[in-house]
């Protein structure tokens, strides 16, 4: 059977990929005058006006997040989070290096899939986004005010963080779920033994309400499945989360044929209250575990890693009635609540039909015990009695589903390429428009909470080809922006993606605009090194290591001439930006620097590592343009032979004698 689907599937590809082509030429085409001129308004920003809505689009294999304006599709900022990033020396300096750190060592990499943004009472608030990291797994919290990554926690028990980082609709939790189940504690056995040994660990990562800092309150250790996505019960399901899973078969190789294999997976239903209960009241097994907790000071500029060494574990099977299975066709992927927290959406990536599962009706299958068998001691919950309902053949492939505030629905399909809305109730498919090419997931403003604001809906692709002029073998991935506040879906713009987006979050920006950080204030400024005025600048030599207590202001570096570094010396430029203007920050860079420049913000002090190899006078200067005697920003590092006695001198605007 598997050789027969293997060519039609292809040839069911090629053939949309072409239709898909044609009707991209045939839209091209028609998108002339008035018409073009009607859609163009729709996204146009006059010079100087602001975007309605912010939207968060992850990163994927660049380790970060990029921020755009809607409608506009305008890339605003890319804030580095699991990734080093030598455009402002995040990952490279030393107050942000211990952001990178894990249990393996310093990761200067990461994958970012699944941001999610706080909320209070199931609304969005705009304080925190959240985004987990696939490869190594950890969760980071950004802060909305500042647009810079505060913290990141590691997931022990871990691997392929996948279905994460989704927040309970208080913010009580954000939680990761692992894609790849792994044996736990890890240990050398073979793999062919993975039935039965090896486990999926579900993470509920406490937030602290006023703060934001986190912490791992519990783990769920789950039967060996692939948890690939999840989304948090609101409303009448808040305190329930929901995880879809494939490789149900618990297959360890050739998943794509021996993981399709069962007709229905599972959506797994956990009762996060019922287990945060049990845990409160000392339920649970401390279980020893490695994992690095990395936390940014704003005061200090600076961040420090503890390693931690245990982790609370839950067996499901002791807390009763705390996790049910929802069987689900067909391996599904996404896993979608809508904003009443009444329908749970599985979208089976091999069904013909789109599975919607019911909040209550799961309940009274609960409350009477209508099981069909357990797994692993887990009560599977009969199919027929958890239904709500079946979207009929709306398309091929369905991979995720968002909601608008009128009670409709919006279903990705990867292989027919397209978006299709629908009616949450009666199940009817409304309408669908194509996408531009092989879309994975899509994003509406607050679609993933109790109040939606989307007036837009945006799909983000797999595919480019023909969307953008060429640029060699490798294209940005292409993104389309639908309005979607009519009855039927309208395509406006196309806007390019950085790196491969997966999910995004968005917001009305009005929510958060006018808290945004302009300045650090320089007198809160508690950096070991600050020098907060001119007069504090000094250069210390302790053994080999030197340390420059620097600032910078329009237009020069103190001290501008250092003399007496000598080769194989650790010298440390600890910068500090004086500035205290909106949008002035300063850069740093030396000659022969084997780490990244700088970009100190105002107000700020970073710190940049430089071990001089060759004897010389070597040019520092800013680097970001600042005024209009930018050139003249500049300085010069003396570097002596090993073991001369040139002794430590420096100054700014006198010579050195």
């Amino acid at each position: 059977m598997k050789n027969i689907l293997k060519p039609v599937a292809a040839f069911v590809t090629g053939l949309l990929v072409l239709t898909s082509c044609n009707n991209s030429t045939k839209q091209s085409n028609s998108k002339s005058g008035a018409l073009a001129s009607n859609i163009a308004e729709k996204v146009y920003v006059s010079p100087g006006e602001h975007d309605e809505f912010y939207a968060f689009i992850s990163g994927g294999y660049s380790g970060n997040l990029t921020v755009y304006g809607l409608p506009s599709g305008r890339m605003f900022k890319e804030i580095p989070v699991f990734s080093q990033f030598p455009t402002s020396g995040y990952g490279y300096s030393e107050e942000t290096k211990p952001m990178l750190n894990t249990s393996h060592g310093f990761v200067p990499w990461g994958d970012s899939h699944h941001p999610d943004i706080s909320q209070t009472n199931g609304e969005i608030d705009g304080r925190f986004i959240f985004i987990n990291e696939n490869n190594t797994p950890r969760i980071a919290k950004i802060d909305l005010q500042s647009f810079e990554t505060t913290e990141i926690i590691e997931v022990p028990n871990s691997a392929g963080n996948h279905s994460s980082s989704f927040v309970t609709e208080n913010t009580e939790y954000v939680v990761a779920g692992t894609r790849f189940s792994v044996p736990i504690p890890q240990r050398d056995m073979p793999i062919k033994d993975y039935k039965g040994n090896f486990q999926g660990a579900l993470s509920f990562i406490s937030v602290a309400p006023e703060t934001g800092d986190m912490d791992i309150k519990f783990q769920v250790l789950m039967p060996g499945f692939n948890y690939d996505l999840s989304h948090p019960g609101r409303g009448k399901s808040h305190g329930w989360f929901f995880f879809t899973t494939y490789n149900t078969e618990e297959a360890s190789t050739l998943l794509e044929v021996n993981a399709s294999q069962n007709d229905k997976d599972f959506i797994a239903a956990v009762n996060w209250k019922k287990i945060e209960e049990y845990v409160n009241n000392g339920g649970g097994t401390m279980m020893p575990a490695e994992y690095a907790h990395n936390v940014y000071d704003e005061h200090t500029h600076t961040a420090t890693s503890t390693i931690k060494k245990e982790v609370r574990v839950v067996n499901p099977t002791d807390v009763p009635g705390a996790v049910f299975f929802l069987p689900t066709p067909k391996s599904p992927h996404g896993c979608d609540v809508d904003p009443t927290g009444e329908y749970i959406v599985g979208n089976g990536k091999l069904s013909a039909n789109l599975t919607v599962h019911s909040f209550t009706k799961m309940l009274d299958a609960i409350e009477n015990e209508k099981f069909d068998g357990e797994a692993y001691g887990i009560p599977i919950l009969n199919f027929e009695d958890v239904l709500a309902g079946t979207v009929e053949q709306p398309g091929l492939g369905p991979l995720h589903t968002e909601f608008d505030d009128q009670g409709n629905a919006y279903t990705t399909f990867f292989i027919s390429s397209e978006v299709v809305k629908w009616k949450v109730g009666t199940w009817e498919v409304i309408d669908r428009k194509p996408t531009y090419y092989s879309v994975g997931h899509l994003t509406i403003p607050g679609g993933n909470s109790r109040k939606p604001q989307g007036k837009y809906m945006f799909a983000m692709n797999k595919i480019t080809k023909d969307r953008y002029l060429p640029t060699g073998p490798e294209m940005e991935h292409s993104a389309q922006l639908y309005d979607i506040s009519g009855d039927k879906m309208e395509l406006l713009l196309d806007f390019p993606t950085h790196g491969e987006p997966h999910y995004a979050a968005a917001m009305r920006a009005d929510i958060i605009k006018e808290r945004s950080k302009k300045i650090y204030n320089l007198e809160e400024n508690n950096h070991p090194y600050a020098a907060k005025s001119d007069a504090d600048t000094k250069v210390v030599r302790d053994g080999n290591e030197v340390h420059i207590y620097m600032t910078t202001i329009r237009s020069h570096f103190s001290p501008d001439n250092i003399e007496g570094i000598k080769v194989g010396d650790k010298v440390f430029f600890h910068v500090t930006n004086l500035e205290q203007d909106f949008d002035v920050p300063h850069g740093f860079a030396v000659l022969g620097q084997n780490t990244s420049e700088l970009l100190i913000m105002p107000g700020q002090t970073k710190t940049s590592v430089w071990e001089p190899t060759k004897v010389g006078v070597w040019p520092f200067y800013c680097t970001d343009f600042c005024s209009a005697l930018h050139q003249e920003m500049q300085g010069y590092i003396r570097v002596s032979p090993k073991g001369a006695d040139t002794p430590i001198k420096w100054s700014m605007g006198e010579d050195i004698e």
